[in-house]
């Protein structure tokens, strides 16, 4: 792998996240982050910024690399410790209400030889 970027304590669930990173997985940068910005979903954004920072750390890595054969290797989300919070209901009863973080991780490496397969 060449490069890879973190975002961790992400607020927002991790199941959620999981359906736009699955999006993304395989694909090469270019055609994820135009995934990411005609996406609906909120956490699409800080996708996106995570994407980018995952290409700066490959450019910091190496200077020559080819951005157009870069692709995303390795894309997954963890779920992040959850906040727990108390609302009051009746009869002195209490509902509790789940804060959902996770950790996002892109890992992209770059296509070798070939024609790019339709499938990925």
């Amino acid at each position: 792998m060449l490069a890879q970027a973190r975002l961790r304590y992400t607020r927002g669930s991790a199941q959620k996240a999981r359906l736009v990173i699955d999006t993304i997985r395989g694909k090469p940068v270019g055609d994820a982050l135009t995934r990411l910005l005609f996406s609906r979903r909120a956490v699409s954004e800080e996708i996106a910024r995570l994407l980018r920072s995952a290409i700066d750390n490959a450019k910091q890595k190496q200077e020559n690399v080819d951005i157009d054969k870069l692709f995303v290797a390795r894309a997954f989300v963890d779920e992040a410790p959850v906040q727990k919070r108390i609302r009051a209901r009746a009869q002195g009863r209490a509902f509790q209400i789940l804060k959902r973080s996770c950790h996002m991780t892109i890992g992209l490496d770059v296509r070798r030889g070939g024609k790019e397969s339709k499938g990925q």
